[in-house]
């Protein structure tokens, strides 16, 4: 008997989000494994917000042809979506009158638990972002990281397999970022975590798979190691070196090693004379075995690593060519040939989600046969029932004035 294969926890497939006139999120698909932490990042504006409030059951879709949670499907059955899915948003929404056991108490019972799990779970996740000691203090009276903390406490209330934090440490400072830093990586043993954040460096420390959007478009995925090496070019090792005066000659000589790509003469400072070199791999090995046989004296030898905040850099500012990046982030082609067209032709009619059997076609401006579900109340009246999918125009409807920007 066949089994058949287990859901991802998140599963994103051409995803399109519509404000008015603005293409915020753009044939997006990507998918997230169970116990995975996943980097989501973008300039402002990149979609990456707007993204984690359509998974979280926030905002609608404009489009998708496959968006779930944990197999379930985010739009038609959403509360089961949401039982899953411990959200923390940039903004943490807390009553600044509550005690902070009266906030967690409040938010378990929208949540349907009673009150002996209730009186379980509230000590336990307290405990656990470290605020136990705080339960009887009103949270207007915490500072910002320790209402931060509060709200991973909301987040993890119902234990949920996804954990989706929307700049999770903005607006800390140093030792608070630290700490909830800190506080996440521990979180990311138990859960699937996506994260977004505009500072690279923690990204860099917690999330060993990165997502880059820009404009609403994936630019790349793939884990750091891959990223990295794909797209930040070779190691560079610098050289500051007592080589005597035939400086071509040394230079000859370091470009001759095996795996040296380039070799540039730098400055001369003294007596040291820098060179930088380019290559795969690590190549101070065969630099140091070289100067030792050519009796150089040397003052330094280190390798410089690219960073992310470099990769992420390039990508962004259009630094790098495009052309690896759906390596990094394989699509069928019919994403790929959406995403080329939908700057020119983005869906007409706001708040749809194509059902899974419906055709969806590669070019979101077109018009498909079959049944729509629409999320608009000001399509065919708004006392139809909206549960149910009705069958497309000839001409759809234009998006509806007055959306929430």
């Amino acid at each position: 008997m066949s089994v058949s294969a287990p859901h991802a926890m998140i599963e994103v497939e051409h995803l399109y989000r519509r404000y008015g006139q603005v293409l915020a999120v753009e044939d997006l698909t990507f998918r997230l494994e169970k116990g995975e932490v996943v980097g989501f990042l973008g300039p402002n504006g990149a979609g990456k917000t707007t993204t984690m409030r359509i998974l979280a059951g926030y905002l609608p879709a404009s489009k998708a042809t496959r968006l779930s949670v944990a197999g379930f499907d985010v739009l038609r059955q959403s509360i089961e979506v949401r039982r899953r899915i411990g959200y923390l948003p940039e903004s943490v929404p807390l009553y600044r009158e509550l005690r902070v056991r009266e906030m967690l108490r409040f938010h378990g019972r929208l949540h349907g638990m009673d009150r002996a799990s209730l009186a379980k779970a509230i000590p336990r996740v307290l405990d656990r972002v470290g605020v136990l000691d705080r339960r009887e203090q009103l949270v207007g009276n915490l500072s910002r990281g320790l209402r931060q903390r509060v709200g991973l406490a909301v987040a993890l209330l119902p234990n949920p397999d996804v954990l989706i934090l929307d700049e999770p440490t903005s607006g800390l400072d140093p030792l608070q970022r630290k700490e909830v830093r800190s506080l996440i990586g521990a979180l990311a043993q138990d859960h699937t975590v996506l994260l977004s954040s505009h500072i690279l460096a923690e990204i860099e420390l917690i999330c060993p798979r990165v997502i880059i959007l820009d404009r609403g478009k994936l630019l790349a995925d793939g884990t750091q190691r891959q990223l990295l090496h794909q797209l930040a070019g070779d190691q560079r090792i610098r050289l500051e070196a007592m080589c005597g005066s035939d400086v071509e000659a040394a230079r000859r000589s370091l470009a001759a090693l095996p795996g040296v790509a380039s070799v540039v003469v730098g400055e001369r400072v003294g007596i040291h004379q820098a060179f930088e070199l380019r290559g795969e791999g690590d190549l101070r090995e065969d630099v140091g075995a070289l100067a030792m046989q050519k009796g150089w004296a040397l003052r330094e030898l280190s390798l410089t690593r690219a960073t992310l905040e470099e990769v992420f850099s390039k990508l962004v500012l259009g630094e790098l060519g495009t052309a690896a990046s759906p390596a990094l982030a394989p699509a069928p082609p019919a994403a790929q040939s959406a995403a080329q067209s939908g700057a020119q032709s983005a869906p007409t009619n706001l708040l749809q989600l194509a059902l899974p059997d419906a055709k969806v076609p590669s070019d979101p401006g077109s018009k498909p046969g079959g049944a729509i579900y629409s999320l608009n109340p000001f399509d065919r009246g708004a006392s139809r029932d909206l549960s149910k999918p009705v069958p497309r125009d000839p001409e759809p409807p234009s998006d509806p004035e007055g959306c929430d920007q």
